[in-house]
């Protein structure tokens, strides 16, 4: 992924209230476009790089657990 386009995706985001940062997530899964599957990823890269490893292993549970189905 390009460095700008990483870039781009925070700087948009940036500033957004909680609420507001829930309703890019949800727009972006419930759309199912595949061209809002980078910005999901930076928005987890930030999320993972913010977390503890508490965090983080809650997070791979979930994923594993959310692959089973």
């Amino acid at each position: 992924m390009n460095l700008n386009l990483r870039k781009a995706i925070i700087q948009n985001v940036s500033g957004n209230s909680q609420a507001e940062l829930e309703d890019t997530i949800v727009d972006a899964i419930q759309s199912g476009e595949e061209k809002m599957l980078p910005g999901l990823g930076v928005l987890f890269e930030v999320i993972w790089k913010n977390a503890d490893n508490n965090e983080k292993s809650a997070m791979l549970e979930t994923l594993q657990n959310g692959l089973k189905h």
